[in-house]
């Protein structure tokens, strides 16, 4: 982050500690502060995070501005040591021309007609799943969710022989985000990165486990195209992929690539089916609709890629989770001489944010927004979404290269499970963690029920 002096000034925000700034609100519970900016303060909102001066701004339009102006008038915000060890250089951290040519490479590999190719492996792994599962059961859902994105993520990323390596691959992000999420919450944001922490002890070990094992896979892979041997995983195309100059991605390219795209494949899509089952339980009439479309559109075989179009309820399902819980709870950038946002003139420094999370739950845009309508996104809503009021990938010319991937997995995924289970966690509601994604505070267990006996009212 760029550091910048408070003003003087008088701009209506809320009161700010010596030094600290608004770190212990924003640390206690930063999903309630950023609510708290947009209901008590306005859209737009001077706020401290130690001594680095911020805005939130809540208007659509002006979240599309930044999100349209990051590479020209404002910088990518760093978000601390922990965020840098984790993703490195990669396409999220990278800017100028060298963010462009690792998007350029990077961005063919994630293209709809990729994703196609990724579709079986996404249905497979689902079904396999739904093969273990049991009427009557009771499952952790965040813990299945998680179990089935990775296999997932490492299959269509590393390719199948990958597969005994997702254990210490999973374990090692599990640790990373929670201790991302603590940094980022905690005074050690500000530490210089020479300074030792317990979390950031934990935090090094699991990025060597990460390093190891991914270094493990590309080395295969490696030695798999020097055979002439032809894969058709993510990896394989990034290791195929070069610059205009007829460059390669480096070993370090690679790693900070394969973790970017492990986090877009399993991490976001991991919570965001955790939570569309969590919010399916309550809605008895938007399951029994998605019940009726699978019937209708697939009745006893597989969902194929084919069928994404064809299924635009349970798309909806997947955009509303989506809005209620956005897996990426903020974004932020650094204004660079010049930056403007709604004619208004942003001092260079400061660092500008808003949040999907209090965009999607703002009344303005979304009527009793806290209430499960997948109806929201039908073609003729009476209520039409305004651009930029729902960014779950970001936008402009950062937005997330994985949105199409993600997008279609929970939706097919969600497919598989759904024909044959319904999920039932019960009326209470479950807390959220922020960390590098939005992940449940607690388990949500859930008992395996058909969708016939759901419909029926039976128990």
């Amino acid at each position: 982050m760029t550091a910048t002096l408070l003003p003087s000034g008088t701009e209506r925000g809320p009161r700010r500690w010596p030094l600290l700034g608004n770190l212990p609100a924003f640390a206690r519970d930063p999903l309630a502060f950023f609510e708290h900016l947009r209901d008590g303060y306005g859209d737009w909102v001077p706020w401290a995070l130690g001594p680095r001066r911020n805005v939130l701004v809540s208007q659509p339009a002006h979240a599309g501005e930044l999100l349209a102006a990051v590479e020209s008038s404002f910088s990518p915000n760093e978000l601390g040591w922990a965020f840098r060890q984790l993703l490195g250089n990669g396409v999220v951290v990278a800017t100028g021309d060298d963010w462009r040519r690792k998007r350029a490479l990077v961005q063919p590999a994630v293209r709809p007609r990729q994703v196609r190719a990724y579709a079986a492996e996404m249905v497979g792994c689902a079904d396999a799943l739904a093969a273990r599962w049991s009427a009557g059961e009771r499952v952790d859902v965040h813990r299945e969710m998680a179990g089935l994105t990775q296999r997932i993520a490492v299959r269509t990323l590393f390719g199948s022989e990958a597969a005994g390596r997702e254990a210490p691959i999973s374990a090692a992000m599990a640790t990373a985000q929670h201790e991302l999420g603590a940094e980022f919450r905690g005074v050690t944001l500000f530490l210089p990165s020479w300074v030792r922490t317990p979390g950031r002890t934990r935090m090094r070990r699991a990025v060597n486990v990460l390093d190891r094992e991914i270094a493990h896979v590309i080395r295969e892979h490696e030695r798999a195209s020097a055979a002439g041997e032809e894969r058709d995983d993510l990896l394989s195309r990034l290791l195929a992929a070069r610059d205009e100059h007829g460059h390669p991605l480096s070993r370090r390219e690679l790693r900070d690539e394969s973790i970017t795209l492990y986090i877009g494949g399993h991490e976001t899509t991991s919570t965001t089916l955790t939570w569309a089952w969590q919010l399916l339980s309550g809605a008895p009439e938007a399951r029994a609709r998605l019940t009726e479309e699978l019937d209708r559109v697939l009745g006893d075989r597989l969902p194929t890629y084919e069928d994404y179009p064809r299924l635009p309820w349970t798309q909806q399902v997947v955009k509303e989770a989506l809005r209620i819980y956005p897996p990426i709870w903020l974004i932020s950038a650094v204004a660079r001489d010049g930056a403007r946002i709604g004619g208004r003139p942003v001092p260079a420094g400061t660092t500008v944010w808003t949040s999907p999370w209090s965009l999607h739950r703002d009344p303005r845009w979304f009527p009793d927004p806290l209430a499960f309508r997948p109806e929201r996104w039908d073609d003729d809503a009476p209520d039409p979404v305004p651009e930029h009021a729902w960014i779950p990938f970001g936008g402009g010319p950062r937005a997330c290269l994985g949105a199409r991937f993600a997008l279609v997995e929970a939706a097919l995924v969600l497919a598989v499970l759904a024909r044959r289970f319904h999920l039932d966690s019960g009326p209470d509601p479950v807390p959220v963690f922020p960390g590098l994604t939005l992940q449940p505070a607690r388990p949500v267990h859930a008992v395996l029920r058909s969708p016939e006996r759901s419909r029926a009212g039976l128990t």
